[in-house]
């Protein structure tokens, strides 16, 4: 009967020690997949950051950088408004006029050609 408990304690020892490299097998497990996680990562951002690189370069040499694209609107802005200003300078006087001669107008009063003047009375 000692030997069939000393079996059994041996048994359930063996069993315990098996659980607790299933444990750690798992725990090394999740740790690798952490760490790939995060070499994963790292490799995405440093991939991310080197395309917006070529992306800024590439920008900068075709397009020239925000500052100029703005200062280049506003000088171009400035020129249309100025035609702008000189044509309604030009055209001012002349419209004035035609809007004068098209809302002024002479009225005649007349009486109405259906009128009876009987209805009056």
């Amino acid at each position: 009967m000692a030997s069939q408990t000393h079996g059994i304690q041996q048994l359930l020892t063996a069993e315990k020690r098996a659980a607790e490299k299933v444990q750690e097998a798992r725990k090394r497990k999740a740790r690798r997949l952490k760490q790939a996680k995060d070499e994963a990562n790292a490799e995405i951002d440093k991939f991310k950051a080197e395309r917006e690189k070529q992306f800024r370069d590439y920008e900068r040499q075709h397009m020239g950088s925000r500052d100029d694209i703005a200062a280049k609107i506003e000088v171009e802005t400035r020129i249309k408004m100025d035609v702008m200003n000189k044509t309604v300078m030009t055209a001012k006087d002349k419209v004035i006029e035609d809007l004068l001669a098209r809302v002024i107008c002479d009225v005649k009063p007349q009486l109405h050609r259906n009128l009876r003047l009987e209805d009056l009375k």
